[in-house]
């Protein structure tokens, strides 16, 4: 048979909800990202005020290599220049020197001459771009001026002692060589005509030659253009100053510092072990959040929602009932089991108790079984019947024989009846204190009770300890058709939720689906829609009487079919179009 209620698959094209999962994620760390925008703004005001009455100054100088013909078009200015170190020679500490010598800048002031120059050369250029930092248009210009004629000063000195060395040095070299030319040429003079004149006349050739080169070389270098460069640029009075301005400076400061305030929010969501929406619990799940509790019961209260001044807790349990219904894992034999994932049990006994009612509402026999046998409470907090039928009778398969005393005690056959106000009846097994807790769960006799969801218009719901402080639900899990997780997400991380999948799954059951709960953000606020108009909320049922008599019956109350609730769209609950019933006393 083919099953046409199985939920259809995730689309693979779901990434843009990832997306905007992910940053509504990152709006619940407000405070991370006000503090980014605060701190981006307090330096946007410093960046302001420290830039208010800061002028700059910028001059443009244009290097050149020495040359003999400037227009060759072979030269490679930028092959004979090391622009690098031309900006590092233009940010020493001579140039400074010298431009002081010109600014009359004595010695306390030398750094904060330095201080405030920067050199740059543009990409694909020669040009170096002085740019000086001062409190005053003049004197930023002034002092950009100065380094610039420091730095062409001190270039065409470097250059100049450079040529002369280097003519000096071929003078060395060619003065010993003309004094023995000069001798020679004396020796010749003397030398009669023969072989041996010829020879020396030879030699005199040689050093003609040799001298001439040198000559040659040493007129090249006086001959060489050694302008160091040219200022295509001066620099002259700022009119304005160079700072962004106030407004600009805090709009930078916003921006930055609500980049820096996403990241730090980001970063702490990364690390944030606890599932931070629905869709995290969904996906660690793999399986959908079916409700989200308007509250918690930290504060205690009835189990039952069913009367109480605020009717969204009503209507959130009938929401989940309602998807339970047509959910085709559950739809087929109804055997519900209820679990919380460690620490108190108290809002998953409020969910079974409620999850009970609201398909008693829909007419269908409800049998709700408290399998937690070390903490049973459900029978003090609900207001029951005793004198409901027991679910064995004496000699039937299954039932405790009479006269023996066996370890695993319960179930014991007893059984109550609970009144849930307009939402009908349903029945109780509760549950009671054994001696051996894994051989009860497992005996015939709880088998048998939980196989009752298989008569007509039946439902059973299990309630069992948290799954990860006891393996007393494992043992249910391959009994039943599926688990409904009950866990605030605030106090649970996603790795316990993956764990009991896990536990889950290597069970042999199945995850229906998951019930948050948790205080609206109105509630912690202490204000706005989030608490309880009503008064306070209305004291537990007294424990039954252990005297044996049963608890007195309320008369007949009358049923009128009212209208179905109206709700604003967008209060945050996932009302079901159930038909409510109103009663009303005589």
């Amino acid at each position: 048979m083919i099953e046409t209620n199985r939920p259809a698959a995730a689309p693979a094209d779901d990434e843009p909800d990832l997306l905007r999962d992910q940053f509504r994620q990152l709006l619940r760390y407000r405070r991370l990202i006000g503090a980014g925008i605060g701190v981006g703004l307090l330096g946007g005001v410093y960046l302001g005020i420290s830039t208010a009455d800061t002028y700059v100054a910028t001059a443009d100088v244009v290097l050149r290599a020495p040359t003999d013909d400037p227009f060759n078009p072979s030269l490679a200015p930028d092959k004979a220049i090391n622009i690098g170190s031309e900006r590092q020679v233009a940010l020493s500490s001579s140039i400074a020197n010298e431009a002081a010598k010109k600014l009359g800048v004595s010695s306390k002031d030398f750094a904060a001459l330095r201080s405030g120059l920067q050199v740059t050369n543009p990409p694909q250029t020669m040009v170096l771009r002085f740019t000086y930092t001062a409190d005053s248009p003049k004197e930023a210009a002034k002092r950009a001026n100065a380094m610039t004629e420091a730095y062409l000063l001190k270039r065409q000195e470097s250059l100049d002692a450079t040529r002369d060395k280097m003519v000096k040095g071929y003078k060395e070299q060619r003065d010993p060589i003309a004094k023995q030319l000069d001798e020679t040429s004396k020796e010749i003079a003397r030398m009669p005509a023969g072989a041996g004149r010829d020879a020396a006349s030879s030699a005199k050739t040689d050093l003609q030659s040799e001298v001439g080169g040198y000559n040659t070389k040493i007129t090249k270098l006086e001959a060489l253009d050694m302008t160091p460069g040219r200022v295509t640029s001066a620099a002259t009075a700022p009119t304005a100053t160079d700072g962004p301005g106030i407004l600009m400076s805090l709009a930078l400061g916003a921006a930055v510092g609500l980049a820096l305030g996403l990241l730090a929010a980001w970063v702490r969501l990364v690390f944030d072990p606890a599932p931070r929406s629905e869709g995290d619990v969904a996906r660690a799940l793999r399986a959908p959040v079916l409700g989200y509790l308007p509250r918690d019961r930290t504060g205690g209260g009835p189990l039952l929602a069913a009367g109480e001044a605020d009717p969204r807790l009503a209507e959130e349990y009938r929401s989940v009932a309602f998807r339970l219904a047509y959910d085709s894992r559950f739809a087929d034999r109804r055997r519900l089991l209820v679990v919380a994932p460690r620490g108190s049990s108290e809002t998953a006994a409020a969910v079974a108790v409620n999850m009970a009612a609201s398909f008693a509402e829909t007419g269908k026999d409800v049998l709700l079984i408290e399998a937690d046998l070390r903490t049973p409470v459900l029978a003090s907090q609900l207001p029951t019947d005793a004198g409901g039928r027991p679910r064995w009778s004496q000699g039937q398969a299954g039932a405790p024989a009479p006269g023996r005393h066996s370890d695993s005690e319960w179930p014991d056959g007893r059984q109550l009846v609970v009144d849930a106000g307009e939402s009908g009846s349903f029945d109780l097994i509760p549950g009671d204190r054994a001696r051996n807790v894994p051989r009860a769960l497992t005996s015939a006799r709880a088998t048998r009770l939980i196989s009752e969801a298989d008569a007509p218009n039946s439902t059973v719901v299990v309630l069992a300890p948290p799954v990860l402080s006891y393996a007393d639900a494992l043992a249910l899990v391959d009994r039943v058709d599926g688990v409904l997780v009950v866990c605030d997400p605030r106090a649970i991380h996603r790795t316990d939720l993956i764990r009991i999948r896990e536990l889950i799954s290597g069970a042999g059951g199945t995850v229906l689906g998951a019930v948050l709960h948790a205080p609206l953000p109105g509630e912690k606020r202490g204000k706005g829609k989030g608490k309880d108009k009503g008064g306070p909320a209305a004291p537990a049922p007294a424990a039954p009487a252990k005297s044996g008599k049963a608890a007195p019956q309320p008369q007949p109350i009358p049923y009128e079919v009212a209208e179905p609730e109206q709700h604003i769209p967008g209060d945050g609950t996932d009302t079901v179009a159930l038909r409510t019933v109103r009663m009303g006393r005589r």
